[in-house]
């Protein structure tokens, strides 16, 4: 299939402003790989210190046999339920290894944090630079230079993105991404919302309210919403980095073993020479968009719009939101899984999950098919589900969907254009999931109401104060401005305890926005939210000029975010500056001291809100 002339362009587009980034990327990688393997050529000291801890055969198969051996990176904690079953995978992986006269070590663990637990906590403020924090612990453990390959253990929000970043450091390596899998079903996410709505407004106290959420959290596995975490693994699959098939199998599911194995002979048989697939290479400009595409049809995570310009850029491949809107106005919305629907990731797996996604949109010409990928068959054999029969793994074509409320083919999408929209305008650059917002929410104009921290939004709803504005302005409604939560303020935190009240007020028939410069991942919800406000309010950005009072547009179907203020008043108005208190708090208590550097370098959230590149 021919590719789409959109997507075509586009990909051209970035592979010419990436043309010297990625040109260098690719001298490091080659000039790397030309190197003779550490290990045979490293001084007798320092071999001795890298295989001390191994068992004797093991250090046989290394040293003298000098077979190949495979470093293995883990996000491993129990409490994270995405990763709590990682703890059995380094034995399972080393015992595949030794079958096939190859080695393994546990090059070394990663943070792995969890913005469940610590959503509107002070600890959600280090969330967003964990990411980069994971990067350079990757980079720790595979900087041993001992390995022939690598193997990549992680799943959720910013693991992945950090695993990966730190990877593409490594590009001369073959490595392939080795997921859990999700939880199985428990209460459903509607009703789980329903019962948050409920506790916002008082009618349900604590006790109901987590039996709730302990009923939806309530095994091991990824949370079951298509947020951050799943939408990570359907990138990956999309780009090619995991056994097919591997994102969205339960942990306790049979051929979960399976598929942690065959991650094992996947990335041997790259270091026997089988293929050519260091991850420098599978990760190019085709592979990116590839990426981005899967994002849009599944109305994935909108984390992504930043994570995923980090990602890029650690392989010298540059994107930004033009992109994403570009690919958006021809990728169409292939898949209804919450927050943009009802169904869970189990029930979109059941549908035909990623295979089936993956097929349409090769289909269609809306991927590239002509890419490295882990596995000999390139992208085609993405378009695939893995069942087991004898004991044994296979794929089969994932040709029909099981659930059409769930999945639709290319050519009877849910919606013809992709989930996530730019908006533009003298407020900055923003995007909004609009997958997730009903028709009638997407133009909204109100007043604003400033606010400097998300506390203060929530004690405006807790004392009426926010229902009494929708109710005595004149317009029905309010735009809720929440500044000062970019990453160079507070680290970018999620501000999820604001879509209970913000939902509430809606279903009270209000018409409600939020705008901010903070982020909102994949499971935003219903409320019209404009995120990741570029440049952000402390970099002397737009929402340090906006006042309480004004009217704001938000227009998400031509793509404006606008104060509708006299140009001349809007240039001459003088900047707000964050409150000296809060931005000392902002940097004291729980750690946060030690990410000073984070902050004071972090580039804005377009640009990937990197803390390792200079501007």
């Amino acid at each position: 299939m021919q590719i789409h002339p959109v997507v075509q362009a586009v990909t051209d587009r970035i592979r010419a402003k990436s043309a010297d980034t990625r040109s260098e990327y690719l001298a490091q990688v080659d000039a790397l790989a030309q190197r003779p393997p550490q290990m045979r050529s490293m001084g007798c000291a320092n071999i001795a210190h890298a295989v001390a801890g191994v068992p004797a055969n093991d250090k046989l198969r290394i040293v003298e046999i000098k077979g190949p051996n495979v470093g293995i990176v883990t996000a491993y904690n129990d409490v994270l339920s995405a990763h709590a079953p990682l703890q059995r995978y380094p034995d399972i992986l080393k015992d595949e290894a030794r079958k096939h006269g190859a080695t393994a070590q546990v090059a070394g663990g990663v943070p792995a944090m969890c913005d469940g637990v610590t959503q509107g906590m002070p600890g959600m403020e280090l969330s967003l630079f964990s990411r980069d924090a994971i990067a350079m612990g990757t980079a720790v453990a595979l900087t041993h230079d001992t390995f022939d390959a690598a193997l990549l253990l992680g799943v959720c929000d910013k693991i992945v993105p950090g695993l990966l970043i730190g990877a593409l450091h490594f590009g001369h390596l073959p490595m392939v991404f080795v997921p859990a899998g999700p939880m199985t079903s428990g209460l459903s996410n509607n009703d789980k919302a329903k019962v948050r709505e409920l506790a916002a407004q008082g009618l349900v106290g604590r006790e109901k309210l987590l039996e709730a959420e302990m009923a939806a959290y309530h095994d091991a596995g990824t949370c079951t919403f298509y947020g951050t975490a799943n939408s990570n693994q359907m990138l990956l699959e999309a780009m090619g980095l995991h056994v097919p098939g591997n994102a969205f199998i339960n942990p306790e599911d049979g051929a979960r073993e399976l598929l942690t194995r065959e991650a094992m002979r996947t990335v041997l048989d790259i270091t026997a020479g089988k293929r050519f697939a260091p991850i420098g290479r599978v990760v190019d400009e085709r592979c990116i968009v590839n990426a981005m595409v899967a994002l849009l049809a599944t109305g994935g995570s909108t984390n992504h719009l930043i994570h995923w310009v980090a990602v890029a850029r650690a392989a010298g491949i540059v994107i930004d939101w033009n992109d994403f809107e570009q690919l958006s106005s021809v990728v169409p919305l292939l898949a209804r899984v919450y927050p943009n629907g009802a169904a869970d990731v189990n029930q979109f797996q059941a549908a035909g999950g990623p295979g089936y996604v993956i097929g349409q949109l090769l289909a269609a010409g809306l991927m590239h098919g002509d890419v490295l990928t882990v596995r000999p068959e390139g992208l085609a054999a993405y378009a695939t589900v893995p069942r087991v029969e004898a004991g044994e793994l296979v794929w089969q074509a994932a040709t029909e969907s099981g659930d059409d409320s769930v999945l639709r083919p290319v050519s009877a999408p849910f919606s013809p254009t992709g989930g996530l929209k730019l908006l533009t305008g003298n407020l900055g650059r923003s995007v909004i999931k609009v997958s997730a917002v009903p028709l009638d929410r997407h133009v909204l104009r109100a007043p604003a109401w400033v606010f400097d921290s998300q506390e203060a939004l929530q004690a405006a709803f807790k004392s009426g104060a926010l229902e009494q504005a929708c109710q005595t302005n004149g317009h029905n409604g309010l735009v809720c401005v929440v500044r000062w939560q970019g990453p160079r303020a507070n680290g970018m935190p999620e501000l999820h305890k604001l879509t209970p009240p913000l939902a509430v007020l809606q279903g009270k028939g209000y018409q409600v926005a939020l705008v901010t410069d903070g982020r909102m991942s994949g499971a935003s919800g219903k409320v019209p939210a404009a995120i990741h406000v570029s440049p952000e309010a402390l970099a002397g950005g737009p929402l340090a000029k906006i006042e309480t009072g004004d009217m704001v547009l938000l227009d998400a179907e031509t793509g404006i975010m606008q104060a509708e203020v006299d140009a001349a008043v809007w240039e001459a108005r003088p900047l707000a500056t964050i409150p000296a208190d809060q931005l000392r708090a902002n940097g004291r208590g729980l750690g946060r001291e030690l990410f000073a550097g984070f902050r004071r370098n972090a580039l804005s959230a377009e640009e990937g809100a990197c803390t390792w590149l200079s501007n």
